[in-house]
């Protein structure tokens, strides 16, 4: 019996010293460089192809946000854009964020290219695409605000100017170590340098091409509803949890580092307080909009945006509580932002200006109240200087194409839809 006793336990007691062996090893020894530049490069791949995944929901939120008449011009524009973003981000945008000076404010007009180095921490080539798929996010914020009466090729020469220089600029401020790092900004996933740099350029885009035809009486409220109905609801939605889903990437992989526990804890924390955020986006525009009356189902969904845009600046520090409160104030930003545009009568068909720039400086101002090592001085120089170089040098570039190659549709053809005038091909054979 005592033989049988102990034939029966030598692999429990073999078990347990090798699990004892392996929590000492744990906390003694952490994994070699090579093993953490594995991890590192993984998490920038994996959330990169999510946050590609975001052009996706851009262009379904887009293709539901706008008139039936308009929606393969929308498709065309999203599919376009990308791929312009990505060509200029590898030809100059990427050398012109990260050869900057340390505290400078424009790096090097040179093609980018990869020297991958195992000190490094990660692959060049996943930060390179990481950071891609970033720029292609900002460009994507224009593409809807400014639906139904741009001419197609006009806006790709933009986009081609905001990828390849205007947002690389801004970039290498904060992200490739220049003079507002230097400062102590803190922007952590890019509240401002992505989502208000996106909002600015597009506010400066809409206030030069003016609004759709007859969408605002004279009295700056917005035209009755038929006319400008959204082409699918469903769409719409779809899209907004694509972008949900994507923006798990977007925060999560900008810890930039997952080859240790804490990097692996920050993460999943970063992955709690996003999605959060969210859904306080969603509730209080909801409860907002039902004050007046009806549930505005269009608001839930940008105020989801507005909330994930708010947490982007700082997912990782404030409490769970807190980044619902931060989304829902930018739930409700969306909300009233989206009447005092239509105050001003300026013409956001999605509504990307206050979910993106106006949610975004939100997002941006309040990082020091859970963030110690920022603070409000510091932030809204950020703010401010990042948000008035875009919606400046927009403005320009707007004005100039205006004036030169011309970048609004004529009445006929916006009359008709972009589908017609633009590309030929009908999204909807029942038009509105």
């Amino acid at each position: 019996m005592t033989k049988l006793i102990k034939i029966m336990s030598a692999p429990l007691l073999s078990l347990i010293f090798l699990l004892n062996m392996s929590s000492a090893g744990m906390a003694e020894t952490t994994v070699s460089a090579e093993v953490g530049f594995i991890f590192n490069t993984l998490l920038f791949l994996i959330c990169g192809f999510l946050v590609f995944f975001m052009a996706c929901g851009f262009a379904m939120l887009e293709s539901g946000m706008v008139t039936s008449k308009s929606v393969s011009v929308i498709c065309a524009k999203n599919i376009g854009l990308v791929s312009i973003a990505g060509i200029m981000f590898w030809m100059v945008g990427y050398n012109l964020a990260y050869g900057i000076p340390e505290g400078g404010y424009i790096g090097k007009f040179v093609p980018w290219s990869d020297a991958s180095k195992i000190g490094t921490g990660y692959a060049d080539g996943s930060d390179w695409y990481f950071q891609m798929v970033f720029c292609a996010t900002t460009v994507s914020i224009v593409s809807g605000t400014l639906a139904e009466r741009i001419k197609l090729w006009p806006f790709f020469l933009f986009a081609a100017i905001l990828s390849g220089i205007i947002y690389p600029i801004v970039m290498g401020w904060q992200w490739g170590g220049g003079w507002l790092a230097a400062a102590g900004f803190s922007d952590f996933a890019g509240s401002t340098l992505v989502h208000s740099t996106g909002g600015a350029a597009a506010l400066a885009g809409a206030m030069i091409l003016g609004p759709r035809l007859g969408r605002f009486t004279k009295k700056g409220e917005a035209a009755p509803l038929k006319p400008f109905a959204a082409s699918s609801i469903p769409l719409v939605t779809l899209g907004v949890f694509i972008l949900w889903l994507g923006w798990f990437g977007f925060n999560g992989g900008s810890q930039l580092a997952i080859g240790t526990a804490p990097d692996a804890i920050a993460v999943s924390k970063i992955f709690i307080n996003t999605f959060l955020a969210g859904a306080g986006g969603v509730l209080a525009a909801g409860a907002l909009t039902r004050l007046s009356g009806k549930t505005d189902v269009i608001q839930m969904l940008n105020g989801c945006i507005g909330g994930l845009v708010a947490i982007t600046a700082e997912p990782l520090m404030p409490s769970p509580l807190a980044s619902i409160l931060i989304g829902a104030v930018g739930g409700a930003i969306v909300v009233y932002g989206t009447k005092f545009l239509f105050s001003l009568k300026i013409d956001d068909v999605v509504g990307a200006i206050p979910a993106h720039m106006f949610a975004g400086i939100w997002g941006t101002l309040i990082v020091p109240a859970t963030n110690s090592g920022a603070n409000f001085g510091t932030q809204l120089l950020g703010v401010l200087s990042v948000n008035v170089f875009v919606f400046v040098v927009a403005l320009i570039v707007w004005s100039l194409m205006k004036a030169t190659m011309g970048i609004r549709l004529s009445k006929e053809a916006e009359t008709k839809g972009t589908d017609v005038s633009e590309t030929g091909v009908i999204a909807y054979s029942i038009r509105d």
